[in-house]
């Protein structure tokens, strides 16, 4: 049987615009069954067109912040650089991927993203904007190979029944939080102080965002390797 194709939307370096990719996202499509493709940083509609259709599915990964006009605020302190980039090339991918229903993962920015896409808004700075809800760290002081915080899931949700847990430990690299849920997506995970941290669509093949880095977790904690696994399966389905 082959192995089903990933593309995965790929980091801006800022500084040098240069595309990058780090190893854990490639690491953790390939340990669960997959063969990782690193996308383009620029896409036009034909392009995305035929990506869409030639791909099983699509990793949207993480990085900088969205513009705030994508979701009709202006600039708040707090928000952070953005990739022009990255927004318009992703946003017309993904219009195209949902299109076609193929399976969609999104981790941290892609999360926002997908969200944004759909309807929903986001915090421009979380620690900023409902800073009466904190001191957890959603911003860890140690290395992304560790928890930081936990996140509870929703009881009959799609991502509970992946990682067969109602309970998951997870890193946290961000200050951008999803804070109104597109009307597609339910949300079906939060950390303590109620930050949303995972979204799914339940009428979708697969669609799935979650705030948290499980790729730096794969290989150590079993909800994030059943997360990629249940991906990826959905993929070969396509």
């Amino acid at each position: 049987m082959s192995k089903p194709v990933i593309g995965l939307t790929a980091s801006h370096d800022l500084k040098t615009d240069d595309l990058r990719m780090g190893h854990f996202y490639i690491d953790a499509i390939r340990k669960n069954g997959a063969i990782p493709l690193v996308l383009p940083l620029t896409l036009d509609e034909e392009e995305a067109g035929q990506l869409a259709d030639t791909l099983d599915g699509f990793l949207f990964s993480g990085g900088p912040d969205v513009h705030p006009f994508l979701f009709g605020e202006e600039t708040l302190t707090g928000c952070g650089d953005f990739s022009p980039l990255r927004d318009s090339s992703e946003l017309l991918l993904l219009s195209q991927v949902y299109e076609k229903k193929k399976p969609v993962l999104g981790i941290c920015r892609g999360a926002q993203l997908l969200n944004i896409a759909l309807g929903g808004d986001i915090y421009q700075d979380i620690f900023s904007q409902v800073p009466e809800r904190f001191p957890i760290a959603h911003r860890q002081p140690f290395g992304a190979t560790h928890p930081a915080h936990r996140v509870t899931l929703e009881s009959g949700s799609r991502l509970a029944q992946i990682t067969q847990s109602l309970s998951l430990e997870v890193n946290s690299l961000h200050h951008q939080a999803i804070r109104n849920a597109a009307p597609c997506l339910n949300v079906c995970g939060r950390a303590s102080d109620g930050i949303i941290e995972a979204v799914e669509q339940p009428d979708h093949p697969f669609l799935v965002g979650v705030q948290w880095h499980p790729e730096q977790l794969a290989g150590k904690y079993e909800h994030a390797d059943r997360l990629f696994s249940s991906f990826i399966s959905a993929c070969r389905k396509v």
